[in-house]
């Protein structure tokens, strides 16, 4: 980490802050790179600040980003700046409760700003990390919100940054999967991420194949995928491939977890697809296995489709900056990159529409939720 050095800034520009906060994903130094080549032609410094918000609190840590110091960094994953999603800013905890930060720490926010002489603070982050955000802003200093998320779940964005490399890692995982499914006849589980909404299990389920998708939108059963894998095999078919979002409920309405449920934090998800093999194994005749992707959906460069929006919403942030537009996020609303307010974007989160067109036409081809729908037509006439 780098101490905060007066010395080693530009005293001559106006300057602009960034930060990136919460989980990693690929996308996040394709975003710092688009805000500092735009902010130096546009005559600003930008100071990167290290681990997320504690970057902005005693001690001080952030470093000045040149458009020489960051040359490279566009096709690496990760985040040179650091995150983290604990600490002193801990403000979301799970869905529905938040967290308000305590005066003392927006103050000491409020007196970085003045030592570092911020004309605007660029806050890369997920629901949790803008909601950070926004309390910087209703404090009243210069806030301006980027949004990220593999979940993609995001409102008031068509698309975040991160996702479609999430799916393209998904897909890759169900291409591999298919061949040994089909050479041993075995049913294959995937779990992927998406703690509240299915966004990647569903994009990836249709891209790579997938027999049957569950997602947290949508109820399900054994029966249902039982169901599916019976139907394929009187087609011939001996093999199936089962994609499940980490945060799917099960039957009974309980969410698998890797621990104990916890009171200061979100509680870390994890064991669906063991779960369901196991329930499966005990079933059916057939074999099932199951593979828990992880942070292997973190990890890695960024598709061309997550370095093109990624870049295009760090210019836009530092055009909000410049622009005076504090408050506000930059979001994809194709094909523009526009703006609303963060507090529009953040409490409320986007979610895999049951009725979707994405589902309607998963469900057309014969992919199962595992409910009683799989086998109705969503395009006939009711």
């Amino acid at each position: 980490m780098t101490a905060f050095d007066a010395t080693t800034i530009d005293s001559t520009r106006p300057r602009i802050g960034i930060l990136t906060a919460g989980g990693d994903c690929p996308g996040l130094n394709a975003v710092i790179r688009g805000v500092v080549k735009s902010a130096y032609r546009m005559g600003y410094e930008t100071l990167g600040f290290e681990g997320g918000f504690e970057g902005l609190v005693d001690p001080i840590r952030c470093r000045s980003l040149t458009p020489q110091n960051t040359s490279g960094i566009l096709t690496l994953g990760g985040t040179i700046l650091g995150s983290t999603n604990r600490g002193r800013f801990g403000v979301t905890v799970g869905e529905d409760l938040k967290l308000s930060l305590p005066e003392p720490m927006i103050e000491a926010v409020r007196q970085t700003f003045q030592k570092t002489q911020l004309q605007g603070l660029i806050c890369v982050g997920g629901d949790g990390s803008l909601s950070i955000a926004l309390e910087l802003h209703r404090a009243g200093l210069p806030v301006v919100g980027v949004p990220k998320t593999i979940d993609n779940d995001l409102s008031c964005t068509a698309f975040t940054f991160g996702f479609d490399s999430a799916v393209n890692c998904a897909t890759d995982a169900l291409d591999r999967l298919h061949t040994t499914a089909s050479s041993h006849d075995r049913v294959m589980v995937l779990e992927v991420m998406g703690r509240h909404a299915g966004w990647i299990a569903l994009h990836a389920g249709i891209a790579g194949g997938g027999d049957v998708i569950l997602i947290p939108e949508i109820p399900w059963s054994y029966e249902g995928i039982i169901a599916k894998i019976d139907d394929r095999r009187r087609m011939g078919k001996n093999f199936t491939l089962v994609v499940v979002a980490e945060g799917a409920e099960l039957p009974s309405g309980a969410v698998v977890t890797r621990e104990s449920v916890q009171t200061d934090r979100q509680t870390l998800l994890g064991g669906i697809g063991n779960e369901i093999s196991q329930q499966l194994n005990k079933r059916i005749e057939q074999e099932v296995r199951y593979v828990v992707l992880g942070h292997l959906q973190r990890g890695g460069g960024p598709t061309n489709f997550d370095r093109v929006l990624a870049t295009q919403l760090g210019v836009h942030a530092v055009r909000l900056v410049v622009q005076k537009r504090f408050g506000e996020m930059v979001c994809y609303q194709p094909p523009q990159i526009d703006s609303v307010t963060i507090a529009e974007a953040v409490g409320e989160l986007r979610r895999v529409p049951p009725d979707s067109s994405a589902v309607a036409a998963a469900r057309a081809m014969g992919i199962s939720f595992g409910d009683t729908l799989d086998y109705i037509n969503p395009f006939l006439p009711e």
